[in-house]
């Protein structure tokens, strides 16, 4: 049984490691504290700096807080660690657990990160700007926004298409925007028999009194593309700007169609002739 100085000594001991050991993790969580602190100001300092020096670059507002952000967040990351290593937690057994967490979370959201990959490579490479028109994942319309993760269109009927980014980075795509110029065909039919030197001249009118028709890169096309079944087809090209491509098409289309007739010219259809025969 142990005696009254037993005890003593034994309560002695425990009071000298707590405090020995309590000194020492309390200075080590004070200066974790410490640095903490310090280095949450030095990351929002560096991180403003950093807004500074993006706003000033050519860089699109989207990938600069883009770009701002992610940095923030790897420094603070960097400061965590450090933080718990000051305390004493093992960062080995630490950074294993992070790294199990992380894989779990990127096989959980494999789509949503190449949807996001995918944000960062039209960020970067701008195949597309907002306003620009263009044809992808079989959708055409105006790019409204550039997201992280997805690309919003409107299409020339006023609907929104949110198309995913990983997709839309990944496969082809047309800029109808990216170019001056456009240049607009037309197929017109005209009868075997009608005067094709009117027709080409009607037609070669029409393009003169539009102003909106250019003369570079190249100057108005007109040949006699065809002999088809039921038609002499002449083929027309002519270029405008991206703007005026469906103005000049369809106006096109409307003069040919009301003036043909003033100029003989027939617009042939397809017919079918039925002989019948009849038998006694």
């Amino acid at each position: 049984m142990d005696t009254i100085d037993d005890i003593s000594n034994k309560a002695y001991s425990i009071i000298t490691w707590l405090t020995e050991h309590g000194v020492n993790y309390g200075m080590r969580l004070l200066g974790a504290i410490i640095v903490l602190i310090i280095g949450l100001w030095v990351i929002r300092f560096i991180s403003n700096r950093f807004g500074v020096i993006l706003d000033k670059s050519d860089i699109t507002p989207a990938l600069r807080s883009f770009v701002k952000s992610m940095a923030s967040v790897l420094l603070k990351i960097i400061l965590f660690i450090s933080v718990l290593g000051m305390v004493g937690i093992e960062m080995t057994t630490f950074i294993a657990m992070l790294t199990a967490a992380s894989l779990a979370v990127a096989m959980a959201f494999n789509g949503t990160l190449s949807n996001f990959a995918g944000g960062v490579m039209i960020l970067f490479f701008k195949p597309f700007k907002i306003g620009d028109f263009i044809n992808a994942q079989g959708y055409s319309g105006t790019v409204k926004e550039i997201l992280i993760f997805v690309t919003i269109l409107t299409t020339p009927d006023n609907k929104t298409i949110i198309i995913p980014n990983g997709p839309l980075s990944n496969g082809s795509l047309t800029n109808y925007s990216t170019q001056d110029s456009r240049r607009i065909e037309w197929t017109f039919g005209i009868g075997y028999g009608d005067n094709y030197d009117v027709a080409r001249d009607m037609i070669m009118g029409f393009i003169k009194e539009d102003n909106r028709i250019l003369n570079d890169p190249a100057e108005p096309f007109i040949v006699l593309g065809e002999l088809a079944d039921s038609s002499v087809n002449l083929t027309v090209r002519v270029w405008v700007k991206p703007a005026d491509y469906w103005g000049v098409y369809f106006s096109m289309n409307e003069k040919f169609y009301k003036n043909a007739d003033k100029h003989n010219i027939n617009i042939p259809f397809p017919q079918m002739d039925v002989h019948v025969n009849q038998v006694k």
